[in-house]
């Protein structure tokens, strides 16, 4: 089976000061050595980069460019980066308008509709709280700590 990882698993798994790395480590060793595919969109390394370079005071873990390209190479070795797919934005806008979703919220609604038309029915995340309006979509929302 092919997961998505959600780039907050990514965050983890980058940071090993974070509480939540070893969970994070652990639950993706064990899909690899179930044989399950990992892997990542454009979107996913987007938001890595972000949060990687944004300040502390930010919420951010303030590193250099430098620093964040280090780890973003760590990361595509990890996981291999899925293309956009074309149709990508129809099925967001269908999402968005079918699920009602606003604000923050239209960046998960994203990822869905490139799971959809990539044929992805898993995402490893540990907001599974943040998908489970897609269950009719047959999207698979999985919490590190349950792997």
């Amino acid at each position: 089976m092919i997961y998505l990882v959600d780039t907050n698993v990514l965050l983890r798994v980058a940071d090993r000061r974070n509480p939540q790395h070893e969970i994070a480590r652990t639950a993706v060793r064990k899909l690899k050595q179930d044989q399950h595919q990992l892997q990542v969109l454009p979107q996913n390394c987007v938001e890595f980069w972000n949060v990687m370079t944004r300040p502390l005071e930010k919420n951010g873990l303030g590193l250099t460019p430098i620093e964040a390209d280090r780890l973003l190479c760590l990361i595509e070795r990890l996981f291999p980066v899925c293309s956009d797919p074309p149709t990508l934005y129809s099925e967001w806008r269908r999402l968005v308008v079918t699920f009602q979703v606003s604000g923050v919220q239209v960046h998960d609604a994203r990822l869905v509709a490139a799971m959809k038309v990539i044929g992805m029915t898993h995402i490893l995340t540990f907001n599974t709280k943040d998908f489970t309006r897609y269950a009719q979509e047959k999207i698979v929302p999985v919490h590190p700590a349950t792997v």
